[in-house]
C-alpha cells in the first residue's frame, strides 16, 4: 500500500491572523444584529436582518481566504462568546453597533487596505 504525504494546509501569516481577528469580529456583530432582528419579528426590519446575515456570510468567506473553515470557525465562536457576553441582554446593541458598525462597513468594502495595514503592523 502506497502512501501519499499529507497535504497541509496554508499557514497564514501574523498580519492574515490578526486581519481575519478583525474580520471575524464583523461576522460575529453581523450574525449577533442579524439574530436580534429576526427575534424582534418586526417585518419591516426583514430586509436588514437579511442584509446584516449576508455580510457576516461575506466575512466569514473572507476570513477562510486566510485560514482553514475549522480554524475560522473555532475563532468565530470565541469571538461571538465574548461579544455576546459583552451585552446587557440581548436586544441592547447599542455598545456592539457603536464599536463595530463603520469599521465593518470600511473592512468590508475594503478589505485589501485593512490587510495591508496588518503586512506593514507586524514587520
Amino acid at each position: 500500500m502506497v502512501q501519499l504525504p499529507a497535504v497541509a494546509a496554508p499557514v497564514a501569516s501574523e498580519a492574515e491572523i490578526a486581519f481575519n481577528g478583525e474580520v471575524l469580529e464583523c461576522a460575529s456583530y453581523y450574525q449577533i444584529s442579524s439574530d436580534a432582528i429576526s427575534n424582534m419579528n418586526a417585518p419591516q426590519m426583514k430586509a436588514v436582518g437579511e442584509r446584516l446575515l449576508q455580510s457576516s456570510l461575506d466575512a466569514i468567506a473572507l476570513a477562510e481566504k486566510y485560514q482553514s473553515k475549522e480554524q475560522v470557525a473555532d475563532t468565530l465562536s470565541s469571538v461571538k462568546e465574548k461579544q455576546l457576553a459583552s451585552l446587557p441582554n440581548s436586544k441592547s446593541l447599542g455598545g456592539l453597533m457603536g464599536k463595530y458598525k463603520d469599521r465593518c462597513k470600511s473592512l468590508l468594502a475594503e478589505p485589501q487596505k485593512r490587510l495591508d495595514y496588518w503586512t506593514m503592523a507586524t514587520m
